[in-house]
């Protein structure tokens, strides 16, 4: 029998003691599912919240005053990377970070190397899909120059139909899901890195994507964040139409900072969801935590539960025809509802360009971007034009080694473009430029080839 407040629980958590899940790991998922057994699915309607004003956040471009202080805490500051994703919607099967973005290098190894120049320490958190990949790639780097690895944590995939747990004998890894990179504080407190991180004198992490090569541990946001002694602070920047969808930052009628995602958006308040002049903050990702806060939030609460995301999908996401289930989910950044006196901090939008397609890769590895000083990818001070929008073919340039065919001698310029769009199968030899808003649209069924040293501007078609 069924208990109506329980459910299926005892069959969840003898999967995961099975599994040698950790007891606080378990009470987590224990409590998130009785939340979905509640009915309750974590939406946070419009007329709970108050959006967030320009002046309430300081601005990063005018912190430079703080960059002393912030490299006097350079010591007592670590860099934690989220490198748990696969990359699978560039069609990939393995750690995303492996990818090789420019000039021979990957991310993991322009991640190394932001550390290292800036002189701080780093942790990589992966996941069950990227560990042994990432552990092999660093397997040449000098031991003294290697990150702490530490493991986000699984939680069992749910069925739609009986809320019970998920079964797959063909592939029991599919039965399990990583649990969003809200899951970072607990794998910092159940792995030991957070009380090996405090015990060493580190009391500030910076926290942020593994495929966002704009992030970087800025020594003023770094000063500004220890000399006002914030338990938390989330880099946000101004939403643009092209982040419509993107998780946004509001007040709760307490006044307390909340991040609202779109998944926990009720449907009939989609239109102030997506107004981005009435919600004009996005969150970054970038992330500053004061370490001896988080441990006296775990060891007040006992535990940490933010709120959840609870996300549809397929038991097998490459097979349609497979169970219905419910991932549950969390998202690192609403923990600043979390911390009293939380703060946020305007930033640049060369802070945040994520590499989530092969559309956005093209981005940066062309010559919009280059390397500054501490090891960071910005954009190149002779464009004069806003950031790029590209457009590739998803038939064509969605997977990776489909992309990379295309592109055999390196990529056009860009730096002159300010749209691109290709549609079709249109390959680039070397040496070609682009310039403007152009459009090469492809209406043949063979593969077009655009020669060397061609420059092109406006549209061109070949039907």
């Amino acid at each position: 029998m069924v208990h109506p407040e329980t459910g299926h629980l005892p069959l969840f958590v003898e999967k995961m003691k099975s599994a040698g899940l950790q007891p606080i790991v378990i009470e987590t998922f224990s409590n998130y599912y009785q939340t979905l057994l509640s009915g309750e699915d974590g939406l946070i309607a419009e007329n709970k919240i108050v959006a967030a004003q320009a002046d309430e956040f300081a601005n990063a471009e005018h912190l430079t005053g703080f960059e002393a202080a912030g490299r006097r805490a350079l010591t007592k500051a670590v860099m934690i990377v989220l490198n748990g994703g696969l990359g699978t919607s560039m069609g990939l099967t393995k750690a995303k970070s492996l990818i090789h973005v420019r000039e021979g290098k990957t991310f993991l190894d322009i991640i190394l190397k932001q550390a290292a120049d800036n002189g701080v320490r780093l942790a990589l958190m992966n996941s069950f899909n990227t560990h042994d990949d990432t552990v092999s790639a660093l397997s040449t780097i000098k031991p003294e120059l290697c990150p702490w690895l530490f493991l986000q944590h699984q939680f069992p995939k749910i069925l739609q139909q009986t809320l019970e747990p998920a079964s797959w004998p063909q592939n029991p890894g599919l039965e399990w899901n990583p649990p969003g990179h809200g899951d970072v504080y607990m794998a910092l407190i159940t792995s030991g890195i957070l009380d090996k991180l405090l015990a060493s004198g580190i009391s500030y992490a910076f926290i942020c994507n593994s495929d966002n090569l704009g992030a970087s541990l800025d020594p003023g946001l770094l000063g500004y964040f220890s000399e006002k002694d914030f338990p938390f602070m989330m880099e946000v920047t101004r939403r643009t139409a092209s982040d419509k969808k993107g998780g946004h930052l509001a007040r709760m009628k307490s006044g307390r900072l909340i991040l609202r995602e779109a998944a926990q958006c009720p449907q009939e308040d989609r239109r102030f969801f997506e107004d981005i002049d009435t919600h004009c903050f996005f969150n970054t990702n970038n992330l500053w935590i004061h370490l001896g806060y988080l441990k006296d939030l775990v060891t007040h609460r006992q535990s940490i539960h933010l709120p959840i995301i609870v996300n549809p999908k397929n038991l097998d996401p490459r097979d349609e025809t497979s169970p219905k289930v419910y991932q549950i989910e969390t998202a690192m950044g609403s923990a600043i509802s979390l911390f009293e006196g939380a703060a946020a901090v305007r930033v640049p939008r060369s802070r945040f360009f994520p590499v989530k397609t092969c559309s956005e890769l093209l981005a940066v590895q062309s010559d919009c971007f280059e390397f500054c000083g501490n090891g960071r990818l910005t954009i190149s001070p002779k464009r004069t034009l806003d950031m790029i929008t590209i457009h590739l073919d998803p038939e064509v340039y969605r997977k990776i080694d489909e992309y990379e065919k295309r592109f055999p001698n390196g990529v056009p310029s860009l730096i002159d473009c300010r749209r691109l769009t290709v549609e079709g199968d249109v390959a680039f030899e070397k040496d070609v430029i682009l310039k403007g808003e152009v459009a090469i649209r492809n209406r043949t069924k063979s593969q077009v080839v655009i020669s060397s040293g061609s420059i092109i501007e406006g549209e061109r078609v070949f039907a």
